[in-house]
Parts: structure tokens; C-alpha cells; sequence
């Protein structure tokens, strides 16, 4: 009998995630193994058998991987969120698997990183400067050319990302982002990268995320996504992805080119990838290049299927990385005819959630096809830049992209979410 492949998934305890990837696994026939940050002292409080490990301390996760997995190894390594993508790829290294370097993946999390290895390799950056938090504010507003974005160097959700336009908005928010990150769930991290903001210049623009699959430095772009609500600022909360995207043969090919050449800049070379960057007259600025698969359940808006067999089963994302994990060849899978899209419910004001109503009402739209409320009830909810969640995610899938748009946006406005104002213990 043939041993069954085994693939490593490092992630946090919690995750929307981390689900998906157990239903996909199960699905193939994989064992899936799961590294999480969490206690060592408690007896499996989750009851997924995850090997405990500390985000802040590599080498005694790695090496507890290790010890937990050397007589039955793994066959891949993925990562599930932005923290996790560097032990993920120093466990690849100690097996021998396919994976992206330390430095790259050291990169790609590091928004100061990637915009300095960029600009070294003569790709379209704004200017940009690292702070202190401990910096003076009055002073660094005197000095600084806007508009412009302060963002923490490696928080991710658009948390604590906020434009300024004039020295009294620079002091505003750079007070906003440094609280951020003087936050528990922030400083629990121990990383030095949070005693930095980044100021850099803002790009006027339209902005995309591309999904795409390194293999042995060859990029396959999966999926490019528009984000057709617009994201000026003050504040940066993504709703709306809807792909395919607007655009011609011609600018998609900029986009890919753009992504292909940022992450050969970067170092990446082997894995999943997901891109932002925006585009104007000046050409296409990277945002980021995460060395992961998009994150929170935004990856239910993909499907694929075998080229050329429209009768072919439909593959989710988690499916596509896992097969791509053990090595199997997924040359042949694309992305499904139909447009698809997500919105990411935002969080329109601080406070506990009381009541959801018109989740029905929403689900029996025309081409609506999931509705998932995250948020719990009595849950405190907390919005951007300070919060890092949503409410939850609508899917839509159509004919045609703004088919889509209409659909998730008319979902949005059957929803109806009672917040009640928190009111702080004495």
C-alpha cells in the first residue's frame, strides 16, 4: 500500500482558512499536518493535532517540526498568512523541499524590503522613508511631500495604512499607526519591524491583485482581480474583487510582466503568490508580493478546471496549492469561464454586534452564490485602520464582471448589521 503524502500548513491557531485547506485535503486523499502558534503546555485545546510552535522563536519551531516530523516527512510546505511564510520556508529548507529563500520571504513580508529591492532593480516605486515610532512628529510633518501613506512595515489587511494630505493629517495618523502598533496582538510578536512606519508617496491609480504559482522561478498568473471601488484614502478597507478584470489583452500583460519582474527582484522563485499594485500613467507600481496564497475566505472566489474539458470537476485554490505542494504538474488548470467576485463586508463603525438581519433576503439574489457571516454575535467589532477583520464575505458568480458587482453590491445593501455602542468597564 502506498504511503499517503503528507503536507505541511504553518498558520495561525485561528484562521478562515485553515478549513478550506483540511476540506481540500480530504478531498485528494492528502494528510495534512498543521503548525500553529499556540500554547505547548495544553493538550490539543483545538483537537487538530497541530504541532505547537512560536512564531517569535524559529529556531525552537523549527526544530520542533523537525523532531515531530523526521521519520515521516513532509512532502510540501505552505503557509497560510503573512507571519507564517518564513518558518514555513526554513522547515522547506531542513526537509529539502521546494521553496523560496529566508531572504526573499524576509523581503516580501517587509513593506520597507520590497520597496528597497524595487528600487534597486529600476522598477516603479514613490519615494518612501522609514521612522522611528519614537520619531518627532511635528518635525517629520515639516519635512514630508504629500500626499502621502504612513503603513506599518508588516501588518496586512490595509491595518493601519492612512493617507495624509496636510501636516495636521500626518500627525493624526501617524499617532493612529503607532498606537497600532503598540497593540497586544501586535507587540506579542516581538519583531522589531513594528518600532518602524513607513511614509511613503501616494499613487494615484486603479488597483489589482494577481493570484499566480511560481514554479522554478516560471510565474503562471491564476487569476487577476479588480478592485472597482475606489481606494483614495484616508483609509485603505478593501471591498469589492471581481475577476476577470476590465482590461485588455495589452495591460494585462503589464500587469503580469510587472508582478513577474517584482517577485524576480524580491528573490521568490517557488510557491503560491499573491500581488497588489496599482496602475496609472506611469506605469504599474507594486504594492506587495506575499509569498502565499490570498488570504481569509476570498480564495471561495476561484474555481478552476482542467484546460480544454468543460466537463471537467472544478478545483478550489486549496486543492490547486496542494497538488502543487507534492509536486504534481497543474500546467493544464485554469480558471473557470465565468466571472466570479467577493466582497469583504466592512466594519462601518466601532461597537458590539447586537443583530444580523437580511441574510436571507441576500442569499435569494440573482447570481449570489454564498453568503458567510464571520462576525460573532456580541462580538466587539473594530473598524479600519485600527481593526484587522470583517463581517463577513458575500460570492457571486456570473456572466459577465459587472454582473457580479451588481450582485454583491445589492447583497451588501439587503444586509443590515446592528452595532450597539461599547461602553467601556470602570
Amino acid at each position: 500500500m502506498d504511503k499517503v503524502p503528507s503536507v505541511l500548513l504553518v498558520t495561525k491557531t485561528t484562521g478562515y482558512q485553515t478549513r478550506s485547506f483540511g476540506d481540500a485535503a480530504a478531498k485528494l486523499g492528502l494528510r495534512l499536518i498543521f503548525a500553529t502558534d499556540r500554547c505547548d503546555h495544553l493538550e490539543d485545546p483545538w483537537r487538530d493535532h497541530a504541532i505547537p510552535v512560536r512564531f517569535h522563536d524559529e529556531s525552537y519551531s523549527v526544530r520542533t517540526i523537525f523532531n515531530e516530523l523526521k521519520q515521516t516527512p513532509p512532502a510540501g510546505v505552505l503557509a497560510v498568512g503573512d507571519r507564517p511564510m518564513h518558518l514555513a520556508a526554513s522547515v522547506a529548507q531542513v526537509f529539502g523541499l521546494k521553496g523560496n529563500t529566508l531572504e526573499a520571504v524576509g523581503i516580501s513580508r517587509n513593506k520597507l524590503a520590497t520597496r528597497q529591492a524595487l528600487k534597486v532593480a529600476e522598477l516603479p516605486v514613490p519615494w518612501f522613508r522609514a521612522v522611528s515610532v519614537d520619531s518627532d512628529i511635528v518635525t517629520l510633518a515639516q519635512e514630508i511631500s504629500y500626499p502621502c501613506v504612513l503603513k506599518p512595515l508588516a501588518l496586512s489587511g490595509s491595518r493601519g495604512v492612512i493617507r495624509a494630505d496636510t501636516t495636521s493629517d500626518f500627525v493624526e495618523a501617524f499617532v493612529r499607526v503607532r498606537d497600532v502598533l503598540q497593540e497586544p496582538d501586535v507587540q506579542v510578536e516581538r519583531d522589531s519591524v513594528h518600532d518602524l512606519i513607513l511614509v511613503e508617496g501616494f499613487i494615484q491609480g486603479r488597483e489589482y491583485a494577481i493570484e499566480a504559482l511560481l514554479d522554478d522561478g516560471r510565474m503562471r498568473t491564476l487569476a487577476i482581480f479588480e478592485k472597482p471601488n475606489s481606494l483614495d484614502g484616508p483609509f485603505f478597507e478593501e471591498t469589492i474583487y471581481v475577476t476577470p478584470p476590465a482590461l485588455g489583452p495589452n495591460e494585462e500583460g503589464q500587469l503580469r510582466e510587472a508582478v513577474v519582474e517584482a517577485a524576480q527582484a524580491i528573490g521568490l522563485w517557488h510557491g503560491p503568490v499573491h500581488a497588489e499594485c496599482r496602475v496609472n500613467a506611469n506605469g504599474v507600481f507594486i504594492l506587495e508580493v506575499a509569498a502565499r496564497p490570498i488570504g481569509g475566505l476570498c480564495a471561495r472566489a476561484l474555481r478552476f478546471v482542467s484546460e480544454g474539458n468543460k466537463t471537467s470537476e472544478l478545483y478550489t485554490l486549496e486543492e490547486l496549492l496542494l497538488h502543487h505542494a507534492i509536486g504534481h504538474d497543474v500546467g493544464r488548470i485554469v480558471r473557470e469561464p465565468d466571472a466570479s467576485g467577493v466582497m469583504m463586508l466592512p466594519i462601518q463603525k466601532r461597537g458590539v454586534l447586537r443583530k444580523i438581519t437580511g441574510m436571507a433576503e441576500a442569499l435569494d439574489l440573482p447570481y449570489v452564490d454564498d453568503l458567510q457571516i464571520t462576525a460573532k454575535l456580541d462580538q466587539q467589532l473594530i473598524p479600519l485602520p485600527e481593526g484587522n477583520s470583517y463581517l463577513g464575505f458575500v460570492f457571486s458568480r456570473a456572466k459577465t464582471p459587472s454582473m457580479v458587482v451588481k450582485a454583491l453590491r445589492s447583497a451588501q445593501e439587503k444586509l443590515n448589521f446592528t452595532i450597539e455602542r461599547d461602553v467601556p468597564m470602570c
